[in-house]
């Protein structure tokens, strides 16, 4: 029983310490440290799909502020690399971890407690397109796939991501499936390709819905591209024979700029967060251009485990029965 413990350890350790390294590689990261609480009223804040509540945190010894546990560093990072001065191409990346209790669901692949690899990277203004956020998710599933040959190569089985990754947009996904909900649609596209990037999420689609909720201030889904829809933003999605089901590694995109920004918090009517501190050294051109992400830890680990539940790879809270079920 502690054998199989013990190498299970073994195992999470290689995969998360060996993707790491090929990311850091792959997109020229630095690994940073990173905050878990942020202050309440920086505008730092992420604020995900806009419904979830983040934990508060009242420190005794600072009674005249109040902290939220984070819910990402999407804001963070790219204040980070202002102050610093990062140059185009360069980036940090970071082990965060954080927790959100309002969660809808608690499942397979849904846990209250979140790890991921927090990463973001400044760019060019004219690398502000969809070509180049391909370009960097290519990156990113390059090192995904070294990772999983060199834990196969040692630890044995056989390999399940696919030689490439698909590129389609939400719109067009909804073209080819327009009777499937979001989450039916991907789980059909990823059964069939094994690996696929689905780009432009969080605007309404031609049908008046949405493919997914984003919030207004870290990523673009906004800008119009010619050639491949709206949006310049997406998620990474993987095929678990498993689960039969699709896991979503990572959301990911290009920053908005202040023009995007402005429209975008206008179409959700929050303008009022330009009054934020961090919102206002967008708009005055004080942080740089920049593309980031997140991507789940437990996630990638369970996916190369080829484990039934995230339960078996983190610790967390769950119903009761779950984890003495697995």
């Amino acid at each position: 029983m502690w054998e199989g413990y013990f190498k299970k350890q073994q195992q999470i350790e290689f995969i998360k310490s060996e993707f790491l390294s090929h990311l850091c590689q792959q997109m020229e990261l630095v690994k940073s440290e990173g905050p878990l609480l942020t202050e309440q009223g920086t505008g730092l804040q992420d604020d995900l799909s806009g419904i979830e509540r983040p934990v508060s945190v009242q420190v005794s010894a600072l009674p005249e502020k109040q902290y939220q546990v984070v819910h990402s560093l999407a804001k963070w990072k790219r204040q980070v690399l202002a102050d610093y001065r990062a140059p185009v191409g360069q980036g940090i990346v970071v082990n965060m971890t954080a927790l959100r209790p309002d969660e809808e669901k608690l499942d397979a692949t849904h846990s209250v407690f979140v790890d991921q690899w927090d990463w973001e990277k400044v760019i060019a203004e004219e690398q502000r397109s969809v070509e180049f956020l391909k370009q960097q998710v290519e990156k990113i599933y390059t090192a995904l796939r070294a990772t999983e040959t060199r834990f196969r190569a040692i630890y044995g089985g056989l390999s399940i991501l696919p030689k490439h990754i698909v590129f389609i947009s939400s719109e067009t996904l909804r073209a080819e499936y327009p009777e499937l909900t979001a989450k039916q649609r991907e789980d059909k596209i990823a059964e069939k390709y094994g690996a696929v990037f689905i780009h432009g999420i969080g605007g309404a689609l031609s049908d008046g819905k949405k493919h997914d909720e984003r919030a207004p201030d870290y990523d673009d889904w906004s800008t119009h591209c010619e050639q491949y829809g709206t949006g310049l933003n997406g998620d990474l999605l993987v095929w678990s024979p498993k689960l039969k089901q699709a896991i979503e590694l990572s959301s990911m995109g290009i920053r908005v700029d202040a023009q995007a920004l402005k429209r975008q918090l206008e179409l959700t009517e929050q303008t009022h967060r330009l009054a934020l501190p961090w919102h206002q050294r967008l708009v005055a051109g004080e942080l740089p251009f920049t593309i980031g992400g997140g991507i789940g830890q437990s996630r990638v680990v369970m996916l190369l485990l080829q484990a039934e539940h995230i339960a078996q790879v983190q610790c967390s809270v769950w119903q009761p029965g779950i984890q003495e079920a697995l």
